[in-house]
């Protein structure tokens, strides 16, 4: 891509040391798989004027990691055509962005203690959450209204 566009300099940035490394020449490439693709890069090399390889490490490139893996989790039709995505830097980390809900006032146990009580569910309870209240409630016992 970058040669079709003519581009005389270029700054190459990966996550792996061991690959700069290589791609750079400061170390040697072993893995038989390896190799062609080293060759590779060294007949591109003499297509720029100039080339920069440069390590970002793992803790300083959080957005690469977070696409790696959407990336990874998201099937590709072949030969079919991605939009690509579209990215806003925020102010704020994501967690300032959520909308505030009133707390629920209510321990955690209230639901063991109802069922306990009344041997009944939570109105809107799923059949999973009618299997964890009772788990949860045969391991306590109601001691007047102490838990």
């Amino acid at each position: 891509m970058a040669i079709d566009q003519n581009v005389e300099e270029l700054l190459i940035m990966g996550g792996s040391d061991l690959i700069i490394r290589q791609a750079q020449g400061e170390w040697e490439t072993r893995d038989v798989k390896l190799i062609p693709y080293k060759k590779h890069v060294e007949d591109h090399n003499k297509r720029f004027k100039s080339i920069e390889f440069r390590y970002i490490p793992r803790c300083h490139n959080e957005l690469a990691d977070a696409l790696a893996t959407l990336a990874s989790m998201l099937p590709y039709p072949g030969n079919a055509h991605i939009d690509p995505l579209e990215i806003q830097i925020r102010e704020r980390h994501g967690y300032c962005n959520t909308i505030e809900a009133t707390p629920n006032t209510q321990p955690w146990y209230h639901d063991i203690k109802k069922f306990l009580k009344t041997q009944e569910y939570p109105e809107q309870a799923s059949g999973d959450q009618k299997r964890t209240i009772r788990w949860h409630a045969s391991g306590f016992f109601l001691s007047g209204d102490v838990l």
